[in-house]
């Protein structure tokens, strides 16, 4: 019998995904940084797109290594708009630089991103139990916290709905539906959640 997932994930890439990585607590800097640069790349455009673009990203962008992303110069940009594997947006791009100039002084001010990021949630993961696909809001107070913050310190592409689709990646919110199969699945590493708790708060 076939497994119930959400309704969204119907491709290949988009299964894989779904059952692999949406919404299982994340605290991994390089990658939080990766899934905050993809959702700000995905505005106007499916997830599936970009999940489709994914390998190209990351041979595009070193990885993702905020340190070599923050020193990306003009020519770079410009040979970054002439690679047809990633969405060849010239305010995309420039915000992914500036992200991650920005990612580092969080780094410096916090000791992790991750420690910065899981604030807005209390440093836990926010357990839903949606039953039925677009009951989950686009965006939550918690978003809207997060979007200010992230601008204020120099991030772009980063508004609400943007910042609770990140929320729903990196597992800050379990949105998988109650009758989804990863619905359970993503509660059960709750209990390692809680116990990071004091680190995520900065009290290691």
């Amino acid at each position: 019998m076939d497994k119930r997932r959400c309704g969204w994930a119907r491709g290949e890439l988009d299964i894989a995904y779904h059952d692999r990585e949406w919404g299982v607590p994340l605290h991994q800097d390089r990658l939080l940084f990766e899934l905050l640069i993809l959702e700000g790349a995905q505005a106007g455009l499916s997830w599936s797109t970009i999940l489709k673009k994914r390998p190209a990203y990351r041979k595009a962008f070193d990885r993702f290594d905020p340190k070599k992303v923050g020193r990306y110069s003009a020519a770079r940009v410009r040979r970054l708009m002439n690679d047809a594997g990633i969405v060849r947006n010239r305010a995309k791009i420039e915000a992914t630089i500036a992200n991650a100039r920005a990612f580092l002084a969080v780094q410096r001010e916090y000791g992790t991103f991750d420690r910065y990021i899981w604030q807005f949630v209390g440093g836990r993961s926010l357990q839903n139990a949606w039953r039925r696909l677009g009951e989950s809001p686009a965006e939550t107070e918690a978003s809207r916290a997060m979007s200010r913050d992230l601008i204020k310190r120099g991030f772009r592409f980063v508004g609400p709905t943007i910042c609770y689709a990140f929320m729903q990646a990196t597992g800050m919110v379990n949105d998988h539906l109650r009758d989804c199969f990863r619905w359970r699945e993503v509660r059960r590493p709750l209990r390692a959640s809680k116990s990071r708790t004091t680190t995520v708060n900065g009290n290691d």
